[in-house]
Parts: C-alpha cells; structure tokens; sequence
C-alpha cells in the first residue's frame, strides 16, 4: 500500500510504516489517519507479515496532531481506533515505533502505543498538550504514569516539557538509543529477532498483556487459564517442541 501521506514497504515479513508529511513534521491529520488505519490493517491481515515499524520521513516521527486541520474541523481519529487509528486499537502482531527527531504530542502517543521504541540518539519526546488548553488524550495521560514513576510522568504531563532519547532511555521508554539516522535500521533488526519467535504465541503475549493491565493477579491468571489450552493444541507448539529436539530452527506456520 502507498499514499501520499503513509507509505508502506515489505521487508521480509515485517511492514515498515511511514508517515510521509515531512512538510509538516509528519503532524497527523485525517488522512494520515486513515492511511495508518490502512496499514496496520495490512499488517494484520497478511500471515507473511510478523511485525511492523512505524516511523516517520526525513528526520521526524511526528508533531503530533495537526492543529491547523483540526481547526478546520479535521479529526485526527478513527472510532474505535483512536488517535492516528493507533492509540485504541489492540494489535496481535508486535508493532516498533523507530523515532528520529520530535515525538510531540499525539507523535509521542503514537510511539507509546508501540510495543518497543528504537530512538535515534538526537530524537525528543515530549507531550505539550496543557500549553495548548488540552490533555495528551490519545493515551499520553493514561500509559505514561504506567511506564515510568509517577512523580516523573506528571511532570512531564503537567509542564509539557521535552526529554531527550537519553533521559527516554534511563527511564525505560526506550528499547534502544542509536546513533541518528539508524533508528529505523536498528527496528527493522529488533522486529526480525521478535519475528523468528511463535506468531501464536507472540500475539498471546500482548493479548495477556492487555489483560492483565490494571486487574488483580488471580484475575490476570485466570484469564491466561482460558486462553492457554488453544494455545497448547496449536501446530505451532507441536513444532517448537519437535524442532528443539531435533536442533533445527523450527518452521512457524501460525495454526
């Protein structure tokens, strides 16, 4: 799929996603919306596919949402989805967000709503909103205080002042800090090494995951318990057993 403003390509069984706004620091309108929903849509459907990047055209992940459009009364959601068709959206393949230069506002949500972030060593993060009248609502005020200490993520909510990919990095936000210009080539590699893995049980993980954000354990384990007994019928558990008996890299098929 391309369009003017996302653009995918296939790079062995991940989908590399980007957003093609550069004019614009790749800030999110409808239509990059809908192209991002288009994409992860392909991601989906496709078996040959095992992961995804998404990342943005020369230079810069995202500014966020477009303010100009959404004075024009553009939205930069999808029902159900969320902002950028990303933040709500619950994804079974595993998703890399590869930043290089300003993560801003909806473009730092965007890369939250990523299972790892690859950050190029000059990128910046930061969730602004409050100087604007608003709230990081596309999942900024909800999952930042979950992944780093509160104190430090009201910080960041309640000034609206930027990180750098280092401090990113110390505080656990990021996967990796590479030099810049490598963030997309180093995700490429990470989502290769996730993409080796069971895609079965990949998507298990994010879907216990989920499930267990927020809830009590026994809850958490007993939603694991209903799903586990498919999972142990699969053909692909068959094979990761056989294939580690025989020492051979076993051959996924998904079922």
């Amino acid at each position: 799929m391309s369009s003017n403003e996302v653009r995918t390509e296939r790079i062995g069984s991940t989908l590399l996603i980007t957003i093609d706004r550069p004019q614009a620091r790749n800030a999110v309108n409808a239509a990059v919306a809908a192209g991002l929903a288009e994409a992860l849509d392909l991601l989906e459907a496709d078996p040959g596919l095992r992961a995804g990047v998404l990342t943005g055209a020369d230079g810069s992940f995202s500014a966020g949402m477009d303010l100009k459009a959404a004075l024009q009364g553009e939205s930069p959601e999808i029902p159900g989805r969320g902002f950028g068709g990303l933040t709500e959206a619950e994804l079974s393949k595993p998703l890399i967000a590869a930043v290089e230069g300003w993560a801003m506002g909806g473009g730092f949500e965007l890369a939250l709503a990523c299972d790892l972030i690859v950050a190029a060593e000059d990128a910046k993060f930061g969730l602004p909103e409050v100087k604007r009248g608003l709230i990081a609502a596309g999942g900024g005020v909800i999952r930042l205080p979950k992944r780093i200490p509160h104190h430090l993520a009201m910080e960041f909510l309640l000034t609206g002042e930027p990180i750098s990919a280092q401090r990113a990095g110390r505080l656990g936000l990021a996967n990796r800090v590479v030099p810049s210009g490598e963030a997309a080539a180093v995700a490429l590699q990470l989502a290769e090494q996730v993409a080796t893995n069971a895609p079965l049980a990949l998507a298990l993980v994010k879907k216990i995951v989920r499930a267990a954000d927020g809830v009590p354990d026994a809850q958490a384990f007993a939603t694991q318990r209903t799903e586990m007994p498919a999972l142990m019928k699969s053909a692909d558990v068959r094979e990761g057993m056989q294939a580690f008996a025989e020492r051979r890299a076993p051959q996924w098929t998904g079922e």
